[in-house]
């Protein structure tokens, strides 16, 4: 969108820092932001920004600071999804070191309570797809109609349709694999056309701790950039220049 991009060069920004899933790891999120803002970099991150790590709280705080100061923006995950229907009192399934570990560090937080109204608030509003020209950004999964259609305004608070689902989950069989994780198929990458280039995380791909990228048959490609934040890994991002 020439428009958004114009918007941020005048506002000083001098390109993206595209940030994968942190998981609650605030310390490696505040090395991210940090160097983001030294560099005059908008910050996107892109979903799932809670469970699993140490400070799922600090994590909140940073990104909501960002929102507030117009320095960066985070795209709806599917935990993000869940922590807001889980605040709101709806009957979720949770793992004590992922949802459950998030929900009590936001009960001992001195600022909780702030801190979920603040939560459900944003997570409702949070995109759930994006693009910038040949830059797609996605959580989950991507679909062409992505391409045609902006993300519902409401994305965090609605129950997902297939389209948000694709965007939440990527692209799953139904069937479970001995890992306990869904199986996935990626042959939506084979849809992306010719010069764009999609940055989405949800999925450990990489195997050398650095983003996994997918070529397409269409002549697109896919960067995956969750490297494990939280969860026994590192936080990845990537700088994009306009």
């Amino acid at each position: 969108m020439p428009a958004v991009q114009a918007d941020l060069r005048a506002r000083g920004f001098v390109g993206l820092r595209v940030v994968g899933d942190v998981h609650g790891d605030a310390a490696a999120f505040e090395h991210a932001v940090a160097g983001a803002e030294a560099a005059g970099l908008f910050l996107l991150q892109l979903g799932d920004l809670t469970d699993h790590g140490p400070d799922s709280p600090d994590v909140l705080r940073r990104m909501f600071a960002l929102l507030e100061t117009r320095r960066g923006r985070f795209l709806l995950g599917n935990h993000d999804h869940k922590l807001r229907r889980a605040l709101l009192g709806q009957r979720v399934r949770m793992t004590a070191e992922g949802l459950g570990r998030t929900l009590a560090q936001l009960a001992a937080a001195p600022d909780g309570p702030a801190l979920t109204a603040r939560a459900i608030a944003e997570i409702g509003t949070a995109p759930a797809w994006l693009r910038l020209g040949q830059w797609l950004f996605v959580h989950g999964g991507w679909h062409p109609r992505m391409l045609r259609e902006p993300s519902p305004p409401q994305a965090g608070a609605q129950k997902p349709d297939p389209l948000l689902s694709r965007a939440l989950f990527g692209q799953v069989t139904g069937r479970m694999m001995p890992d306990g994780f869904p199986e996935r198929l990626h042959d939506w990458v084979d849809r992306i056309p010719a010069g764009f280039t999609l940055y989405c995380g949800h999925e450990r791909r990489a195997t050398d701790g650095r983003p996994f990228v997918q070529a397409g048959e269409g002549g697109g490609r896919a960067v995956f950039l969750d490297t494990g934040a939280g969860k026994g890994g590192h936080l990845s991002w990537i700088d994009l220049p306009f």
